[in-house]
């Protein structure tokens, strides 16, 4: 079926990723393995953290809505271009893309800012454990993480209205496999710089803010494990530190990419390729970097799968 014999009425067409692949099947597969390797990563991640009550502390508590978040995100643009691929219908509709763009812009702010709570959370941990309990308690860690999403709401809420109200008198065709504000705006007949550039500003203090506040916590901390005396204590912070900081390294370069760099660096492609690694692969991801490289994180695992066993073995 060609896409131009798929257009129903306004809607818009999703070209996506296997458009532009000539191994499809096995691209399809990836993606599709991926997609449920990061559910259930995240899935089994939230599990040992709710179930587990040494695992009840306020990093764990951030870490779980990390993964919230994750399983969010990548269920907002996956599913959808996986059935479209099968269906061979790759339309969506106004509504459709107007809440899936939402749905990932919010997400995507959500994170920014949890991602600079962790880090303030580990300053604290650090820097003044005696004042840890105080300082993040339980009311604080909900109150700190309710702002996250609700500064990413208003991310979504500013940009996306804007943007699903521009005219498209161009072609319907969406190059790429979401509907992500910079590829749809390139449909729009009317004049879109001011918003491009409101766009960037918003983009600018989303990511500056929590920069400031990572790279605050941060420099504070590598001066208190410089002055720590024990190696050990020291190695624990520097461990801990290191899986959060690649996890901020890997989000924050492909959102600076894809919405900060001049469009002379951009082409469909570049684009798709980038929001591929922030949309499908970072998910996947930052459960493994924060149970993989967490004792108390696989050794609650191990406890699990070794329950599971010895009750197996027993209704044997």
């Amino acid at each position: 079926m060609k896409m131009e014999n798929q257009t129903l009425g306004t809607d818009f067409i999703l070209l996506g990723l296997f458009s532009q692949s000539k191994y499809c099947s096995l691209l399809y597969s990836l993606i599709f393995f991926f997609f449920i390797v990061a559910l259930t990563g995240n899935a089994i991640l939230i599990f040992l953290i709710q179930s587990y009550p040494h695992l009840h502390t306020p990093m764990y508590f951030f870490i779980k809505q990390l993964s919230l978040m994750d399983i969010m995100y990548i269920s907002v643009t996956v599913p959808k271009m996986l059935l479209d691929q099968v269906t061979g219908i790759h339309n969506i509709s106004v509504p459709s893309c107007g809440i899936q763009m939402f749905l990932y812009v919010t997400l995507g702010g959500a994170e920014f800012f949890l991602l600079a709570t962790m880090s303030y959370d580990r300053y604290v941990a650090i820097c003044h454990p005696l004042r840890y309990p105080i300082l993040m308690n339980h009311r604080i860690c909900i109150l700190l993480a309710s702002v996250c999403w609700f500064l990413g709401s208003i991310d979504g809420f500013m940009l996306t209205p804007i943007a699903m109200n521009f005219p498209f008198c161009k072609s319907r065709e969406i190059h790429h496999f979401f509907c992500e504000i910079p590829a749809l705006l390139k449909l729009s007949c009317s004049d879109t710089s001011l918003y491009e550039t409101v766009m960037y500003l918003c983009c600018v203090l989303m990511l500056l803010i929590p920069v400031i506040v990572i790279s605050s916590s941060y420099s504070l901390i590598l001066l208190t494990v410089y002055r720590m005396n024990s190696a050990t204590s020291g190695r624990k912070a520097f461990v801990t530190c290191s899986s959060h900081l690649t996890v901020i390294i890997l989000f924050y370069g492909a959102a600076i990419y894809n919405y900060m760099l001049p469009p002379s660096y951009h082409t469909p492609q570049k684009d798709m390729t980038v929001s591929v690694f922030y949309t499908i692969l970072t998910p996947v991801l930052n459960p493994l970097i924060y149970s993989l490289r967490n004792k108390d994180v696989t050794a609650a695992l191990k406890k699990v799968l070794w329950s599971d066993l010895v009750l197996a073995n027993f209704q044997k």
